[in-house]
């Protein structure tokens, strides 16, 4: 983990529609995963790590959380469903207001579960991934035979218990030319929303596993295609560019979001607020900044003062040609990214070819 003290514009006072609350909260319950994927950002391990939250620990979390009261709160992992008490937390914090989300690993343990009770326990939501669009090439990402088949499987569960399905996909430079076999399979499966994950090198994942700039514009003009005219949502995690590439079409301007769910502007500690299975606080999972953990400090407090929270809410303290980019305030790059490939959270998207007309 990074330890930050100071960052650029950390005391800078802007207009911050994302500075009472995030939009989103990730929190990962454990780190316990059955699967070795290539690209982990979690680095996953098989067995539950001994410094976790307690089960006393997440059910004060879940009330201080509450009391921050973001729109969505999303369980993650490693594989959620490895943390036993996993659907009590979610029942909290579905009883105390919050939409909850689920994210879990497409294995055996999944296959076994009653989706009527994850229902039922106040999950209204199931992010399920598919990163090979065929049972070849997703099991090969996945180190897993078999991962494919479950995780279609839970994709007609999901749907058939009522859960909305987000299916994730994480592009990488291996994987970029399945493209439009990934895209038809949307088409089959019809979730509500397909999030398409740019990769970031971070945990097993390396900068020679992401994808090029050239590449992914050419891959973000293929998806504002369907915008529209796919029977389900399209936004992506950490390609805040497709952002800047609909805008350019025309598709609600630069204040407009059609084709995603979320506010324009979301990135890295700006609207998302990432929370490990060991309780620190990090702008987002990919960026592993430690900012204090909840075990001694009020969330809401690490979010709305901590000095890179608040920096990374200020599109001005962009460095690069993000500073200069006139779609800076719905895109401003993934802050995850620049990290990854430069050693500088401020520095400009490694993965946009975008040049700024902005003299700034």
């Amino acid at each position: 983990m990074v330890n930050i003290a100071d960052s650029p514009g950390a005391q800078k006072l802007v207009d911050d529609p994302f500075g009472s609350r995030p939009y989103l909260v990730f929190w990962e319950v454990t780190r316990a995963c059955a699967l070795a994927c290539k690209h982990c950002r979690a680095v996953a391990q098989p067995k539950r790590h001994p410094d976790e939250l307690t089960s006393e620990e997440a059910e004060r979390l879940v009330d201080q959380l509450a009391e921050l009261s973001p729109p969505m709160l999303i369980l993650t992992g490693g594989d959620p469903l490895m943390r036993l008490d996993v659907l009590q937390i979610a029942q909290r914090a579905d009883e105390r207001g919050m939409r909850v989300g689920l994210s879990p690993a497409a294995t055996a343990r999944l296959s076994n579960y009653d989706f009527d009770v994850i229902r039922q326990a106040g999950v209204s939501s199931m992010s399920l991934s598919l990163d090979g669009a065929t049972r070849e090439t997703h099991d090969a990402f996945r180190g897993v035979k078999g991962t494919f088949d479950r995780t279609i499987d839970a994709v007609h569960r999901a749907k058939a218990a009522g859960l909305s399905v987000q299916i994730n996909t994480t592009l990488t430079a291996h994987n970029l030319d399945e493209f439009d076999a990934f895209r038809d399979l949307m088409f089959e499966l019809e979730p509500s929303m397909w999030s398409v994950f740019i990769l970031v090198p971070t945990g097993r994942a390396g900068v020679v596993d992401m994808p090029s700039a050239d590449a992914l514009e050419s891959v973000f003009e293929r998806m504002a295609d369907l915008v529209g005219k796919a029977p389900f949502g399209i936004k992506t995690t950490e390609g805040h560019h497709f952002r800047r590439v609909l805008a350019q079409r025309g598709h609600g301007g630069q204040r407009g979001r059609q084709g995603m769910r979320t506010p324009l502007g979301i990135r890295d500690g700006r609207g998302v607020m990432f929370i490990s299975h060991t309780g620190v606080v990090s702008p987002s999972g990919f960026l592993p900044a430690d900012c204090g953990n909840v075990r001694d400090v009020h969330p809401a407090e690490v979010y709305r003062e901590h000095p890179l929270f608040v920096s990374l809410r200020d599109s001005d303290a962009l460095g690069g040609k993000c500073g200069r980019c006139e779609f800076r305030t719905i895109c401003g790059g993934s802050r995850a990214r620049a990290y990854g490939v430069t050693g500088d959270m401020f520095a400009a998207e490694p993965a946009c070819s975008y040049q700024p007309k902005s003299t700034r």
